[in-house]
């Protein structure tokens, strides 16, 4: 395993950013406008959707759907999610093969910090063969 430092002091010296998955954040009353968010990102950028998940999934505490998308799309789909979200929270972090670490130190959120469940993440690194964008 190779050891890689993040530190407020110092810049990232981890692996690449090779993607990023936005969660967007429903309940049964919102899945519709999630669903429809969802799609229309993947329409207008080109972002994978992921499925519509009316239960918590992995470190998620609310129903979600995944958007994954390669770097170059992040400064142009961000800021249309954050117009667009209507309310909805929007979690987006990047894909550097440590799940823990993605998912902890380079959050960003859009709406309400939601809390995720760590435990549920490994912080060994992976292979990023399992990632399609």
């Amino acid at each position: 395993m190779t050891s890689h430092t993040h530190s407020p002091a110092g810049p990232w010296q981890g692996r690449p950013v090779a993607g990023y998955h936005s969660h967007v954040y429903f309940d049964a009353s919102t899945v519709e406008q999630a669903r429809m968010l969802c799609q229309e990102a993947e329409r207008r950028f080109g972002a994978k959707m992921g499925r519509v998940h009316e239960k918590p999934v992995g470190p998620h505490p609310d129903w979600s759907c995944q958007l994954s998308y390669r770097p170059p799309i992040l400064a142009d789909l961000l800021p249309w999610l954050a117009m667009n979200r209507k309310g909805l929270v929007v979690f987006t972090h990047p894909v550097t093969g440590n799940d823990l670490i993605d998912h902890r130190d380079f959050a960003i959120w859009m709406g309400a910090v939601r809390p995720l469940d760590l435990s549920r993440l490994s912080a060994d690194e992976h292979s990023l063969d399992k990632y399609e964008f």
